[in-house]
């Protein structure tokens, strides 16, 4: 991958959108590749069930909240 970045960069004719839209990207790759081996590899929804399973107090629902309107 390092020497893509680099033969775009020797390129004369590739502009400046080109090269943060792929820095972008790459580094949007190293945060979901970081936060799934936080999560031991599990998806944040996967993550989210999982807890709400085993702990279903944390996911209790307040009915004040369902209410519709300013929460006032």
């Amino acid at each position: 991958m390092d020497s893509e970045l680099g033969r775009y960069a020797t390129s004369g004719d590739v502009d400046h959108t080109q090269l943060r839209q792929q820095l972008a990207n790459v580094i949007d790759a190293y945060e979901v590749g970081r936060r799934l081996n936080v999560l031991k590899d599990v998806t944040a929804y996967e993550f989210l069930s999982r807890q709400c399973t085993f702990k279903p107090a944390r996911f209790k629902v307040n009915p004040i909240h369902l209410m519709p309107g300013l929460n006032t």
